[in-house]
């Protein structure tokens, strides 16, 4: 399952609104580490939605203690505030998934007021790093400040290993200490008062309901509106250890690839076009699964409605009886032309490097592509464009803090997402999805979404969808509805 949620899967110094114009404190080296640089603010601009805007970043740091006072990490942050504003602008918070993702997927892809391209069929690890402006930013309406979680970018922990697996890799004290750190960047910059919102891709969806509710329960920090993007909200339920007797993993993920399907034959207008097979999935699909291979009958009309849904071969699709695991489905599809689909948007290829093989023997063809621009941009912006030299790693990936992960709580956000919506009425609260996305289905959110109070009206909780995969805002249209959906909650 780690490998699994993987692919579902990321502030200033001085005053609030200005860079400090004294010179910063010399960093103290902690036990056995170099110190990190103090931070740093520069100048810079974009041209967001049609207007030039002037704006400051700042690579900073965020020191984590315990009860006792003592440091036990440092959380780096890159930090996008437009100056002069006041305390009224409102300042959003932004993380990845993994566990184990920097913040610089929704930096660079979605949200910031730059991006590099990737996640795209066509894109290539040696594609330019060099970020350009984006016209899909959501910086002309909010200031943004991306988190990288301790292990992630340049944030590290000055704990053992087994200390830091109990301090910090944990879903539990993930939340805790994340939620601390949201709330001493707003003291440390004097926006308290300001509208606040959180934003989470993957498993950063996961943490944003979390968050929200140990913000407003325990840290007396409310929140105005929180962003799920392509969220992981309950990954034991739908890709736990059960799935031998409960079907929900199928049902999650055919909407997602009928999508997959429609998109290739040019089919795919809009949300509309899945109203079929999601009625399939939630109605006569999840019947006959449940019959199984005792009812022939049951066998034939899955054969009958997956193959047709997926385009996938009638004699495999009987042969696996209707159950189409998501990684057959990649290879299957594309296996004429020798090639892998993504689980973050099937539609997206590489290479098969061993097709004769019976499993798939290589990485994602999205992660593999964009790897390389995404951590390029981030590192290029923090140590060459705002000076923040640091002699360090820095980790888009880290697959080590993903392995270490201690998946408590039986995974579920959906407790908290409930008893933070309930709490607050005024709080906006938007699942983005793209349709073709199978580490993280729509479907799943859909299906949750249903299941949940009305909380005083129908559409308190808005699922959004979009052409594309995991990271639908990858493609421009996507992005830019992206934008003119999060406008609605901020305005």
């Amino acid at each position: 399952m780690r490998h699994f949620l993987f692919a579902c899967l990321l502030a200033l110094g001085g005053p609030a609104f200005a860079a400090d114009p004294k010179p910063p404190e010399p960093a103290k080296a902690e036990a056995g580490f170099a110190p990190l640089p103090a931070d740093r603010t520069v100048t810079q601009s974009a041209v967001i939605a049609g207007t030039n805007i002037s704006y400051q970043v700042t690579v900073g740091t965020l020191p984590l203690l315990d009860a006792k006072g003592k440091k036990t990490g440092e959380l780096v942050y890159t930090a996008y505030v437009v100056p002069n504003r006041g305390p009224a602008r409102p300042v959003t918070f932004a993380f990845n998934g993994g566990p184990g993702a920097a913040s610089a997927f929704l930096n660079y892809g979605a949200i910031g007021p730059k991006r590099v391209q990737f996640g795209a069929q066509g894109d290539a690890p040696s594609d330019s790093a060099i970020a350009r402006d984006n016209p899909n930013s959501w910086l002309d309406f909010t200031d943004l400040v991306f988190i990288d979680p301790i292990g992630t970018g340049y944030s590290r922990s000055l704990l053992d290993e087994a200390e830091t697996k109990k301090t910090f890799f944990t879903a539990d004290t993930d939340i805790q200490y994340l939620s601390r750190i949201v709330a001493d960047w707003l003291t440390k910059n004097g926006r308290m008062t300001s509208p606040k919102y959180l934003v989470g891709e993957s498993y950063g969806g996961y943490r944003v309901p979390r968050l929200a509710y140990h913000l407003q329960s325990q840290l007396g920090v409310g929140l105005n509106g929180i962003v799920m993007v392509s969220p992981a909200l309950s990954p034991r339920t739908i890709f736990g250890d059960t799935i031998a007797l409960s079907p929900m993993n199928y049902v999650a993920t055919l909407p997602s690839m009928a999508a997959g399907q429609l998109e290739r034959r040019g089919r795919l207008s809009g949300p509309a076009a899945l109203a079929e097979v999601e009625s399939y999935a939630r109605g006569e699909f999840i019947t006959d699964l449940l019959r199984g291979r005792a009812d022939p009958q049951a066998i034939d009309r899955l054969t009958t409605r997956v193959s047709g849904f997926t385009g996938m071969d009638p004699k495999l699709v009987r042969q696996l009886e209707g159950r189409i695991d998501v990684r057959t489905y990649l290879r299957e599809i594309h296996r004429d032309t020798k090639s892998i689909g993504s689980i973050y948007d099937s539609n997206v290829t590489a290479f098969d490097p061993y097709p004769e093989a019976m499993q798939q023997q290589s990485n994602d063809p999205i992660l593999d592509a964009g790897m390389a621009p995404v951590t390029g941009a981030a590192i290029d912006l923090m140590t060459r464009t705002v000076g923040w030299k640091v002699d360090a790693r820095y980790n888009l990936l880290s697959y080590a803090v993903n392995a270490a992960w201690d998946w408590d709580r039986n995974d579920d956000a959906i407790a908290d997402l409930r008893k933070a919506i309930s709490v607050d009425p005024k709080m906006a609260v938007v699942i983005a999805h793209g349709m073709d996305d199978l580490s993280c289905p729509y479907f799943a959110s859909r299906l949750v979404i249903d299941q949940l109070p009305t909380f005083g009206r129908p559409d308190r909780v808005q699922l959004a969808l979009y052409a594309g995969g995991h990271m639908f805002y990858s493609r421009a249209d996507s992005g830019a509805a992206f934008r003119k959906t999060a406008l609605g909650i901020y305005r």
